[in-house]
């Protein structure tokens, strides 16, 4: 029966998630020096795993978050069904008191199951959902790829979890997420199991280097 273990993780923190700054999947931003330093705790806490694959979003946040792993050389692939949800319009915008209204007025018809709303412009989790199944699919058919670590983004995580675990889309805000945090699900045959929740542990001691001038 196949086992494999998946390391997902979400990308370290960039000034847009600092300063409340839409991202999204038009954003191509980069990890500030607290990303950084949170890719390098998750480095240092899991560089014995044997990963036989590094999959990412084709954003550069997600790449970098995982650079020590693809300097010892695993083989790494970029997909962009493991880009984050487009919000649309709404990307590299400040989020305003009229825009964060909007904003919860979208998740609240999400968690009513109206999964087909999209902000303007952008993708619906239902769209997600569609263009995930491609990368999902070829993920797992690698029958080599025992340990793998996937590294994506929030709103898409709690999109790829619900698939994953068979929940309703609706209950995707359950899957709560923070900057490099890690799930780690266990597949044996077509049933996963989740052995590490939004878990941080590997931060408890994070330090950020800043440079001399």
């Amino acid at each position: 029966m196949t086992t494999k273990k998946i390391y997902l993780i979400r990308h370290g923190q960039t000034d847009f998630n600092l300063k409340g700054i839409v991202q999204g999947s038009g954003v191509d931003s980069s990890l500030n020096a607290k990303g950084m330093a949170q890719a390098r705790a998750f480095f240092e806490m899991y560089k014995h795993i044997a990963f036989n694959k590094i999959y990412t979003s084709t954003l550069k946040r997600t790449r970098e978050s995982v650079s020590g792993f693809i300097e010892l050389g695993i083989p790494t692939e970029s997909l962009s069904g493991l880009n984050e949800i487009s919000w649309g319009t709404k990307e590299g915008q400040p989020i305003t008191p009229e825009e964060d209204q909007y904003y919860h007025w979208m998740l609240d018809q999400w968690r009513l199951g109206n999964t087909h709303e999209r902000i303007e412009g952008g993708e619906s989790p239902e769209d997600v959902v569609k263009r995930q199944k491609g990368a999902l699919t070829q993920i797992l058919a690698q029958p080599n790829e025992e340990q793998i670590l996937i590294c994506m983004h929030g709103r898409a995580i709690r999109i790829l979890l619900c698939q994953l675990l068979n929940y309703p889309l609706k209950s995707m805000d359950m899957f709560e997420h923070e900057n490099l945090c890690l799930y780690l699900l266990e597949q044996t045959g077509s049933h996963f199991t989740v052995r590490k929740y939004n878990d941080t542990l590997h931060l408890k001691n994070l330090v950020i280097e800043t440079a001399v001038i």
